[in-house]
């Protein structure tokens, strides 16, 4: 079975829970599900701070990135006071979103990793969302971008999948995983990692 590569692109200031949900779920998927996926870190520096101060080394540079090594993206939000858009909105990151879409390769964003999908040009015309709350301004945001905004959580339009906030991260990584393998592997995945059925707590 071939090997479905995420690159998990971290820009300063992310926040760790949304990164965290793809490399659990796919790596429950690698050790209990199919086996397929793999996720590797990058940033565009050698050290990242997320937004509540955990620190990660990601393994590869953004710099060495080879697009055609990999079958997916995946960008977590962040807060814009611990510099998030200082990475996302920097021409490297842009460009490496642009070029994955290119190749119509998955890319799936977390609340406000949406933002640099849109700043890149790739959503526009097309369906998103992103952050709901605070008055919609980062809806507002996205909109200015040309993308059509739609009030759902979690929301698919052909490769690119975009979401409203932190409590759909999980959502937003078990759509990854089933665009990337199969639906009764991902219910499969789900199951073991004690979604449904509902646990039970009587003796």
């Amino acid at each position: 079975m071939k090997t479905k590569k995420v690159l998990l692109l971290l820009s300063n200031g992310f926040e760790a829970y949304e990164a965290s949900v793809f490399t659990d779920v796919l790596g429950w998927n690698k050790q209990e599900g199919d086996g397929s996926t793999e996720v590797i870190t990058c940033g565009l520096r050698k050290e990242l701070k997320c937004t509540w101060n955990f620190t990660i080394l990601p393994e590869i540079q953004l710099s060495d990135v080879d697009v055609t090594m990999f079958d997916a993206l995946a960008i977590p939000g962040g807060f814009e006071e611990a510099g998030f858009y200082v990475d996302a909105f920097s021409e490297e990151f842009l460009s490496v979103i642009r070029k994955f879409d290119q190749e119509k390769k998955i890319i799936a964003s977390v609340c406000v990793g949406a933002l640099p999908l849109g700043k890149s040009g790739v959503l526009k015309g097309r369906k998103g969302t992103t952050y709901h709350l605070n008055n919609g301004l980062r809806q507002q945001e996205l909109a200015a971008f040309g993308v059509q905004v739609m009030n759902q959580p979690i929301v698919v339009d052909k490769n690119l999948i975009t979401s409203s906030c932190p409590s759909t991260a999980l959502g937003v990584a078990f759509t990854l995983l089933e665009m990337l393998t199969s639906a009764d592997n991902c219910r499969n995945v789900k199951n073991l990692m004690g979604f449904y059925p509902p646990y039970n707590t009587t003796n």
